[in-house]
């Protein structure tokens, strides 16, 4: 992998400087590669990770199987564009199980906000045959970072 995307996808919060100085390049080369990366469709943003956890802000993810008719012009494509329009779509894949055919990731403030999403924008979409949706409880990683490891699972202190 490309050095520079390589350090932006471990941490997308270095400076042009910090990542000058461990590449052993100028600020102005890593600039321009960041530009052209940008410009070329491959760098497409950075997010940080935040540990929901640790903070007031009520965050629910979940992840939804949706099994679709693929039409016959288009395929998954246009199902799948009508679905990653909407906000609360985090990702969207196709994949290869044979249980279903797209996976959803999803985010909001309650379970009830996420119920309401799924009933009444992602299953009437037409092509939609059926939807299965698992919340998270807990994050334990995510993107190769690691949360709360030091706290302790509710579950050891019932003994």
């Amino acid at each position: 992998m490309e050095p520079i995307l390589k350090l932006l996808s471990e941490n997308c919060l270095y400076s042009t400087k910090d990542m000058a100085a461990m590449l052993d390049m100028t600020e102005e080369e890593i600039e321009e590669k960041i530009s052209a990366y940008k410009n070329d469709g491959i760098l497409l943003g950075c997010q940080a990770i935040i540990d929901y956890d640790k903070t007031d802000v009520n965050h629910i993810t979940a992840f939804i199987e949706l099994k679709v008719n693929p039409q016959p012009d288009r395929g998954f494509d246009r199902i799948a564009e009508n679905i990653y329009r909407y906000p609360e779509v985090m990702s969207l894949y196709l994949m290869s199980s044979s249980g279903y055919d797209l996976l959803v990731t999803v985010e909001g403030a309650t379970m009830k906000e996420i119920a309401y999403f799924v009933a009444r924008k992602l299953a009437p979409i037409e092509g939609v045959v059926s939807t299965s949706t698992h919340f998270v409880l807990k994050k334990y990683k995510s993107k190769g970072i690691i949360h709360s490891s030091h706290t302790v699972d509710e579950r050891e202190n019932c003994n």
